[in-house]
């Protein structure tokens, strides 16, 4: 089979179309995920009790594997930020509370079928999945390239594609100029 410009792109294209489409699907949520955020779901969600000391540097990550150990749910990390503390579980817990109270909320949740999957691979940082991604990018560029390279006579690219690609480079770069 020679290779060809149309025949790349046919089949990288191919090869890339679900994560084209998962990537499309999942930066369309993230980009209004302050609206909508449908990663997660609450299965579960109770109040707990949990005296905190007074002093913020003695909320420590011992402190808080023996505070919350009757929580049903394992420790895996804390922040405090604000006046607020927000303690994560291994098994998808999340406990957030005000400093001030005695009383917080936790809740556990879990994927989104679909939806939440694919998001999880667009914000991944498993070093695997990265690289993936970096070849995913890169593989995006040679169909670009090789998509405006495949039309020829009055449509083709220098004829009239380039202009078109040029209009398309300049909306994102005065994007930046107004909205730094």
């Amino acid at each position: 089979m020679k290779i060809t410009n149309r025949n790349l792109h046919r089949d990288f294209a191919y090869f890339y179309v679900g994560l084209i489409i998962a990537f499309s699907f999942s930066g369309i949520i993230l980009n209004h995920r302050q609206d909508w955020y449908p990663m997660n779901y609450t299965f579960e969600s109770k109040k707990v009790n949990l005296e905190l000391p007074k002093n913020e540097k003695e909320i420590t990550k011992n402190f808080l594997i023996e505070a919350t150990k009757h929580f049903d749910a394992t420790y895996d990390s804390h922040r405090i930020r604000n006046g607020s503390l927000r303690v994560y579980f291994k098994d998808n817990g999340i406990l957030d509370m005000k400093l001030s109270d005695t009383s917080g909320e936790l809740e556990f949740k879990r994927k989104v079928p679909i939806i939440g999957h694919t998001m999880y691979l667009h914000k991944t940082t498993n070093k695997f999945w990265i690289w993936y991604s970096d070849i995913f990018g890169a593989a995006m560029l040679l169909i670009a390239i090789t998509g405006i390279l495949i039309p020829a006579g009055k449509n083709g690219f220098s004829k009239r594609g380039w202009k078109l690609a040029l209009l398309g480079l300049i909306f994102p770069l005065l994007f930046l100029i107004i909205f730094p």
